[in-house]
This record gives C-alpha cells, structure tokens and sequence, in this order.
C-alpha cells in the first residue's frame, strides 16, 4: 500500500508553514497549484488544535462529534454545506468530519469554492480517497463537490453565505437550497432547519419552509444534534422510521 502523500516528513500537513508563505503545492492539489486559490490564504491548525478563544458570531456545533472538525463547521458555511451534501448513505458524524480531513490535506484553513471548483478533478478524487475515504463513494462525492462549487461561483460570488445572506423568507432560501446539487427536497428542508436552528440563519417563515424538520424539540435530523445524546436520539428516530417503512412494504405473512 502506497504511503498517504499527506502524512509524509515534509507534507505541508506536517511543515509549519512560514508567515505569509504558504506551503507548496501536494501533487496538484494545494493552493499554490490552483489559478482559484484565494488571497490571504492562511495555513491550516494541526489536526485537533483550535483557535484561542471562540470567534464573534460563531456557533457552537457538536455535529461531528469531533472540536476540530465542530470548529471548522462553525466558522466556515461551506464546510458546513459539503457535510450536508456528504450526509448520504454514510454516518453523520464521518459526512460533517469530512470538511476537516479536506482542509487538512489540502492544506489550507478554511475551504475555497474557487480553489475547489477550478482543482483538476483526479487530484480532487486522490484527496478524497484518502486513506482515510471522506465518503463511501469518494469519487462520485468528489464530483458532486465540485459541482456544487461551481454552482456557487457562477451564481453566489464563491460564497455559500451568499446563499442565505439576502434570502427574504424560508420558501426562497428552500428554493435556492434545492437548486445545489445533490439537494434534494428532503435534504434542502434539514439543512434549512440546521441553519435556523444552530447557525442563526432564520428568515421569516424558514420554521414552515423546513416543515417536520424545523419543529422545537424534534429528534429527527442532523438539525438537532447537539451532542452525543442527541446523536443517539435521531439514530433511534431514524431507525424506527426505517422499521416502520419496511413494515408497511413487506407483504404480509401467509
């Protein structure tokens, strides 16, 4: 098995990178490598360090169950909005974890929706593939990924914010969710939910937009996990409504 390029002596994961010089490009895929890379590029944190102090405005989530990989998703929407679109048939905790591992081996502090969408897609496959997978279809998820950042340069300056910045009510903000890719109804309606929910993100209406999903108190979706009791509560909740769906297309005994 080959070495993880990313794990080696001399990998910009490892390096400490030098004020206002960032590490050099890992195969293609760092910022150096990429025409879309921002300005002001700053150095990822070792895996598992976090920021003196908490930042004005961010939340807290405990979503991934994981400081480093909460905190990215706290300050960075797009990390936030790549978990969610990594929430498919993969546990929750590992989809909103992957924002952090991506961050980590490209090198950089906060995720690009430039830097993304412009990288060569084999490079963006290799990084997804890891080892450790950030999902378990890396390859198709990576092409999801781009897609939606380029969705997000075409349409939303590069900013997932953007998205919500200038929403007037909960049916528009929906209807833009809708509009990523890989966001189906269901979907666009739980992320709606966790932006009202726990970033703050609440336009008039947004609670009815979500519908089941943005009700107080629920138990149902990635919108109300708060820690790991709540993990283990929307667990159960799916888990009974996957017994009560396959109770009801089971034909019935002889």
């Amino acid at each position: 098995m080959r070495p993880d390029p990313w794990l080696t002596p001399d990998s910009p994961r490892r390096r400490r990178a030098e004020p206002n010089h960032p590490p050099a490009a890992v195969h293609g895929v760092g910022p150096a490598a990429q025409p879309g890379a921002r300005a002001g590029w700053r150095s990822a944190a070792p895996s598992g360090a976090l920021p003196c102090g908490r930042l004005p405005g961010v939340p807290t989530l405990r979503i991934a169950q994981d400081a480093a990989a909460d905190e990215l998703l706290g300050r960075d929407p797009l990390a936030l909005l790549i978990g969610m679109l990594l929430d498919q048939q993969f546990p929750m905790e590992r989809a909103f974890g992957a924002p952090r591992l991506l961050a980590d081996r490209l090198g950089v502090h906060e995720l690009s929706a430039g830097h993304l969408a412009t990288m060569d897609p084999e490079a963006l496959t290799t990084v997804f593939r890891g080892p450790p997978a950030l999902h378990r279809y890396p390859g198709s998820m990576a092409g999801r990924t781009q897609e939606l950042c380029r969705l997000l340069v075409e349409r939303y300056d590069g900013r997932a914010e953007n998205l919500w910045a200038d929403a007037p009510d909960g049916a528009t903000l929906l209807r833009r969710l809708g509009e990523l890719p890989g966001f189906g109804a269901q979907k666009s309606k739980i992320f709606l939910a966790l932006l009202g929910k726990q970033y703050g993100v609440t336009p008039a209406g947004w609670r009815e937009a979500a519908g089941d999903y943005g009700t107080d108190g629920s138990r149902r979706s990635v919108a109300d996990i708060t820690g790991p009791e709540a993990l283990a509560e929307v667990r159960a909740f799916k888990q009974e409504q996957k017994q009560a769906a396959k109770a009801t297309t089971e034909p019935a005994a002889k």
